[in-house]
Parts: structure tokens; sequence; C-alpha cells
């Protein structure tokens, strides 16, 4: 879900002296280790191998299926067996959103079934759906040009061409709300991608409380375009649209984790994961069963490696990331006043295609730092202890050059860990060239041969590498804290 860039507060300084060891000393002292995590984990098969059986024997996972749970219940298992301490779930109440039976079609002027899927905690049709006629608008200014006089009875059709994920997403998170805002009966949106290969994307929308809840789905571009066409010729287009979701009461779910314990600051943790839930589409290879196995394989190379860091490492996967972060706000209420304990957090949810590096999330409050981001505002100035962390974190980002993801910049994060970098955790989110990420994201076509083997253990390698040096090193980053009103 696209956020209100962040208003931050300097809240964490390192605890450390402050001529610790310089940034240089500190990347030359960790390339050894580095070099043996990044051999290690190019030459290690066991993490893919796991990826293979999430996405082929348990597939996809929506929060509150079965199929989620025996996942939780086989993550726990696979912790152990990789020698991971402290191995438990915690519990997380999660909502289930139940998609259906569903269809569209166009009925005038020409008749066509829609490539479709329904948007996650969409409403149902009534029973036998709704037929309606059809506006087609690029973007909000359209639709408010139109009024209610040219919108209400009539499904409104977000025909926006692709500018980026972040820029475009916002049609799907609040296209819906604001065309029932005008009276519209039925939302659809051109699926955000920029691949138009008749595949329907899906994703959560975000509906406005104050307003009536219209059912909305996401359709192919090649459709979207195609009804646009017929909109212009200036003759009515109708849609027929039968839709059964639902929401059932919220389920019982939860977190997995697991820990190698620090040698010296066992109190101390630096966390790293992604979350286990997925769309129930396709088999949530990238997105993100890529990024839970990664995670677990880089703490695994640790563990096997026989290398105990001085600080807790601590790999999580969270539960409910897509259409709920039940997960991550449920791991941060556990901290409790006990926030300061994370003193780094690391998740990887873009896919694990080539790894190029990590964005650090100190300031702007940046969700992921990959390729179609949000435009934002430039973000604040950094502080001296911000600037001394990001040129700490580019020193740590030369042992990560022979395997090309040594590039640090600012704004990165996540949204699991979006609860704790609000309270002032330092987080960084694993960046990659996400070349094909929105070919296939939130679709079917989100299966295990998306991910190539060889671009999935350089990832390990990275988060190996970073992951070692945070829970080792003697300094901390620095962070922030989120004031009213963000």
């Amino acid at each position: 879900m696209i956020r209100a860039r962040l208003l931050f507060s300097l809240l964490l300084v390192s605890p450390f002296a402050v001529h610790a060891q310089s940034d240089s000393v500190i990347a030359n002292q960790y390339k050894p280790a580095a070099d043996k995590l990044i051999e290690a984990s190019l030459a290690d098969g066991q993490g893919y191998a796991n990826l293979a059986y999430l996405c082929d024997h348990i597939g996809k996972r929506i929060s509150g299926s079965e199929p989620l749970e025996r996942a939780i219940a086989w993550s726990a298992d696979l912790m152990k067996k990789e020698g991971l301490t402290n191995v438990t779930v915690q519990p997380v109440m999660v909502p289930k959103w139940v998609r259906g039976k569903e269809s569209g079609s166009i009925v005038a002027p020409v008749e066509k079934p829609l490539h479709m899927l329904g948007l996650g905690m969409s409403v149902g049709t009534e029973v036998g759906g709704i037929t309606a006629e059809v506006v087609v608008v690029s973007n909000f200014e359209a639709l408010a040009k139109l009024g209610r006089k040219g919108v209400e009875g009539k499904i409104v059709l977000y025909d926006a061409p692709y500018e980026g994920y972040g820029k475009t997403v916002m049609y799907r998170a609040a296209g819906a709300s604001q065309a029932a805002a005008l009276g519209a009966v039925g939302m659809l949106v051109r699926s955000i991608t920029p691949l138009a290969m008749q595949t329907p994307h899906t994703g959560a929308l975000q509906y406005d409380p104050k307003l009536p809840k219209i059912p909305a789905a996401a359709i192919s571009p090649e459709d979207a375009m195609m009804l646009s066409r017929l909109y212009a010729e200036g003759q009515p287009v109708k849609v027929h649209l039968d839709m059964e979701a639902h929401m059932d009461a919220d389920a019982q779910s939860g977190n997995v984790m697991g820990e190698i314990v620090g040698s010296e600051h066992p109190e101390e943790i630096v966390v790293l994961g992604g979350h286990i839930d997925s769309w129930d589409v396709g088999q949530g290879a990238q997105d993100d069963g890529s990024g839970i196995m990664a995670t677990l394989a880089a703490v695994a190379e640790i563990k096997k490696l026989g290398m105990v860091p001085k600080r807790t490492i601590r790999v999580v996967f969270w539960v409910n990331e897509e259409n709920g972060d039940a997960g991550g706000i449920a791991y941060r209420k556990m901290l409790g006043d006990k926030l300061s304990t994370q003193v780094a957090a690391i998740e990887m949810d873009g896919g694990a295609e080539a790894p190029v590096g990590y964005g650090y999330g100190s300031v702007g409050g940046r969700r992921r730092a990959v390729p179609g981001a949000a435009v934002q505002a430039a973000p604040p100035k950094l502080a001296p202890a911000e600037q001394h962390s990001l040129e700490l974190l580019q020193q740590i980002g030369t042992l990560l050059k022979p395997i090309g993801a040594d590039k640090v910049t600012e704004g990165g994060g996540g949204s699991d860990i979006a609860p704790m970098m609000k309270d002032g955790v330092p987080g960084l989110g694993e960046v990659t060239t996400a070349a094909h990420y929105f070919d296939w994201h939130h679709t079917e076509a989100d299966t295990l041969d998306k991910v190539d083997p060889k671009e999935f253990r350089k990832n390990v390698a990275s988060l190996a590498v970073m992951t070692w040096v945070l829970a080792d090193m003697p300094e901390k980053l620095a962070g922030h804290k989120g004031v009213e009103g963000e």
C-alpha cells in the first residue's frame, strides 16, 4: 500500500564511542567473512529447493486460508531443521477475504468475456451480478469533470497508462471510493503492469469508510484499451459484472520466527524477513516466497559456517502483508517498550531478480527502493548521525561488489517493518533490478519458473553479508521517529 511521506526527528544514535572504527576499516575487517558467505551462498541449493516445495506443494497462501496455515507450520519446522533456536509462531488475527466465483463481460455494443480479477477486500455484486453502462477515465481529474451526472449508476473504468507502480497503483487503491462518491455502482481498473499479455493483476483496495462500498475488479490492459476505444466511438458501452467476493470473520494465523542468539549482546536484534502470505492466484513465488526463503537461507548459511554474531539475528515470516499488514503491526505491538532491542530491520519484498543493493529507510519513510516506486518530495537533509549511517552502509556495500549488489541509497524499508521504522528502528529494503517484477506481480503467473536459481542465490549472498555485518559490527545505525499527523 502507498503511504504518505513520513516526517521524522532524530531518535537513535550509536551508543558506542564517537571514535569507533572507521567505515573503511570495518569493511576491510569483514571482507574475509563476506567472501566466505558469498561463496557458500552461491554454491548452496537448499534455499531454492525450499522455495520450490513452498510453491509446488503448498502454493498460494492468502490470509485466512488453509494453505497459509500449512505454510506457517511447515516454515516453523523448516527453521528448526536449519538449526535456528527460539522458533515460535506469534499468534496474529488476520482478515479473511474470500474471492468466490467471479466473471465479467462486455455485453454492448459487442459481446466479449473480460480477463478480470476481483480486487482484494472488494465487496461482491448482488446475486446475478450487475449490468451497467461504462464511463472511461484516465485519471481522477477526468472523473471529477464528469461529475455525479456523468457517473451515477454507471461502472467507472480507470484506463490509466502504466507510469511506474507507485504512481499508477493509486487508481487500484482509491479508485472505487472516488467513483462511489459520484454514485458509481462498480469500478474497473486497468491492471497495474507495463506488460500487456491478457493477464489481470489483483491487489488490495482501500474503501473510504464514509462512502458506499462498490464491487471492484482489475482487467487486462488489452481489455481496458478495447473498452476505451469503444467508449470513444460515442455509443453506450455496457459491462456485466458478477462477483461473489465477501469477508468472513477474522482468522487465527501467525508470524513465524527463529534466531541465532548473539554471543555478546543477545538482547540486541537484527531482524530480517518477508511476508509468508500471498494472493490467492499463482504460487506467490516472487511475492513473497522468494523473500522469506532467501532470508532464511541467508541466516542458514551463517549457521552452517559456524559463525556466531555478537548480536542476535532473528528471521521473521510476517503474515498478512497483502491485505492488512496485521503481521507487522502485531510484531511491533509485541515489542512494546523494548523496541530499542531492534537495532536494524531488513525486508525483502521486491522479488528475487538480480540484487543491486539496499535502500536505507531512515529518511522519507519510503517503503521500498525499487524501479517504479512512488514519486515523492525530496527527503529532508540527513542529520550527521544519519549521514554517517548511510556512509557506513555504503562501505558495507563494497563487500557485495562481487555479486553486483553494492549500491546503497536513501529511501527503503518494507510494509512489514514500517511500524518499527515509524517508531525509530532503522530499516533497509533489499533492492533488485525488478526488471520483470511487475509483469507477473499479483497474477496467476507468479510461479516458481519466474525465479532464476542463480539470481536467487545472489540475493541469499547479499542478505547473508549485510545481516552478518550489522549483527557483528561495533556501531549501530541511526533511525528516526515519526511525528503526529503523518
